[in-house]
C-alpha cells in the first residue's frame, strides 16, 4: 500500500514539472513574440518611409538607377517575408541598401541641402533608434527562451513540446566590416 503512495507522488511531482515548465516555455515564447512585434511595428514604419526617399533621391540622382532598385527590391522582399527568419536577413539586406543609398548623398551636395531629403533621412534615423532598441529588447527575450529550451532537464520537455530555438538579430558581414577613416580627402 505504501508503494502505491510513493508512486502516484511521484508522479504527481514529474505531471507539476511538466505543466510548470511547459508555462514557463510558453510565457517566454510569447514574450519572444511580443517583442518581435515590437521590432516589426518599427519595420514596417522604415519600410513606409523608405518610398518616399527613394522619390526624392531619384530627382538629384537620376544615374544611381542600380543604388535605387537595391533599395526597393530589398524594401519589397522584407515587406513579403513571411517567417521571422526571412524577416530578419530581408531586413539586413534592407539596411545594406539604405547605408548604400546614404552613401551616395556624399556625391550630391544639393541632395544633402534638399530640405525634404534631411527630413525623412532624421525621420529614418530616429525609427533606427527605435529598431535597435527593439533589437535588444528581442534578442534578450530570445536568449533566455534559448536557454529554457536548451538547459537541461527543461530541453527535456520543450523537445517533447516541439519548442525550438528562434534566430537572434545579429550584424550582418557587411556591416562587421571594419570602417574606414579617410581624412586625406
Amino acid at each position: 500500500m505504501q508503494w502505491w503512495m510513493i508512486l502516484i507522488i511521484v508522479v504527481a511531482v514529474l505531471v507539476l514539472y511538466v505543466i510548470s515548465t511547459y508555462n514557463r516555455l510558453v510565457k517566454a515564447r510569447n514574450k519572444v513574440r511580443d517583442q518581435w512585434a515590437q521590432i516589426d511595428v518599427q519595420l514596417k514604419r522604415r519600410y513606409d518611409l523608405i518610398p518616399n526617399l527613394v522619390e526624392t533621391v531619384k530627382g538629384y540622382a537620376k544615374h544611381e538607377k542600380e543604388t535605387l532598385e537595391a533599395v526597393i527590391n530589398a524594401r519589397n522582399s522584407a515587406v513579403s517575408a513571411s517567417s521571422v527568419d526571412d524577416k530578419i536577413d530581408a531586413d539586413n539586406q534592407v539596411t545594406q541598401a539604405i547605408s548604400k543609398l546614404f552613401a551616395l548623398t556624399e556625391s550630391y551636395p544639393e541632395l544633402k541641402a534638399n530640405e525634404n531629403f534631411i527630413k525623412l533621412q532624421d525621420e529614418l534615423s530616429g525609427i533606427e533608434k527605435e529598431v535597435a532598441g527593439a533589437r535588444q529588447y528581442y534578442n534578450a527575450a530570445v536568449r533566455s527562451y534559448n536557454y529554457n529550451v536548451m538547459a537541461i532537464p527543461d530541453s527535456i520537455v520543450a523537445s517533447i513540446m516541439h519548442h525550438e530555438k528562434m534566430k537572434m538579430f545579429e550584424a550582418n558581414e557587411e556591416e562587421r566590416k571594419n570602417v574606414t577613416v579617410n581624412f586625406d580627402e
